[in-house]
């Protein structure tokens, strides 16, 4: 009777099992995917001397966390991505986010902290370098 219900334990555990794999499988799987956004190829155009003033800056106030031409790191988003094209993240969306902080709301990388160290000025700079970027690598 002990060799029944031990045989019987089997596919239970082998079902178990299947749906434990297949459950790392999955996290797997949506972990590399968020990884492949964090840090994209981006395209270099040649840039506008403004446009060049502007990488300057991102490089000195905004490579730590958005990577080397935007590309994104582990602590920031890409900003070559869809989701900050200009017709859904306007000039002012980056312009607000440097000046005042902006909550988490598209990544999980946490809140962005204001940087007052970077003068309006310069922000707009910032912009015109990400925009050219962007229009390169046809986020438009």
């Amino acid at each position: 009777m002990a060799n029944k219900s031990t045989s019987s334990n089997i596919p239970k555990y082998f079902v178990l099992g299947f749906f434990a794999f297949g459950a790392f499988m999955v996290f797997n799987q949506l972990t590399s995917d968020t990884d492949k956004t964090q840090a994209v190829t981006v395209k270099v155009p040649d840039l506008s001397s403004v446009a060049l003033e502007g990488k300057t800056l991102f490089e000195k106030n905004c490579l730590a966390c958005h990577g080397k031409n935007a590309a994104g790191t582990g602590q920031g988003p890409p900003f070559i991505n869809p989701i900050y094209r200009p017709d859904h993240h306007g000039d002012q969306a980056f312009v607000i986010a440097a000046m005042q902080g902006v909550r988490a709301h598209h990544w999980r990388f946490g809140n962005m902290p204001a940087q007052p160290q970077v003068k309006p000025d310069e922000i707009q700079k910032i912009v015109i370098y990400v925009r050219a970027l962007q229009r390169a690598n046809g986020i438009n």
